[in-house]
Formats: C-alpha cells, sequence, structure tokens
C-alpha cells in the first residue's frame, strides 16, 4: 500500500498525529482539551476511592477526581489542538502510516 501525503490548504506537508491515550496519573481533569476538540473524541470521567473511573455525576459514588479519557479514538482527525492546551503533558499522539 502506499504511503497517502496528507497536505495543508497551502501545499505545505502536513502528518496527522492522532490521541491514543491520556495519562490519568498526570491528567488533572481541566477540561481544557475537551473544549477544543470538536469532533467527540473525548470524555470527563471521575476517579473514586479505589481508582476505577466511574460517571463523574453519579451522586452514589465518592469521587475523589476527575479525569479525561479517550472515548472515541476514530473520531480523533489528528490536530493535535488538545495536545496545545494540556498544561501537563498528559497526551500521547502517534502518527498512523496508511
Amino acid at each position: 500500500m502506499a504511503n497517502i501525503t496528507y497536505k495543508t490548504r497551502d501545499g505545505s506537508e502536513w502528518e496527522p498525529k492522532y490521541l491514543t491515550q491520556i495519562n490519568d496519573e498526570l491528567c488533572i481533569g481541566c477540561g481544557r482539551c475537551f473544549k477544543v476538540c470538536g469532533h467527540g473524541v473525548l470524555e470527563m470521567k471521575g476517579v473514586n476511592e479505589d481508582g476505577e473511573l466511574c460517571d463523574p455525576y453519579d451522586e452514589d459514588e465518592e469521587i475523589t477526581r476527575k479525569v479525561m479519557v479517550v472515548s472515541s479514538e476514530g473520531k480523533c482527525i489528528g490536530c493535535e489542538a488538545c495536545e496545545t492546551v494540556c498544561g501537563t503533558n498528559a497526551q500521547t499522539h502517534a502518527a498512523v502510516s496508511a
């Protein structure tokens, strides 16, 4: 299979790097990445006393903190806007060869 060359509007070559994971130990749950992603890739989750991810709005759950998770990896377009606004460098992005 041939490699696909992506180009920006002005014709410059560009290689998309897709969000592959968010380190929940580094993520502070600020929501900045969620706000800049217009593609529904991310979702806020709560972390309970046992360190398990749960619904952050569940009143029966004892939430100790909130973190962002990749909920729809396939919707990522590789723009890296979420990484640009992340103050803790919690995200990992990677290029995917065609």
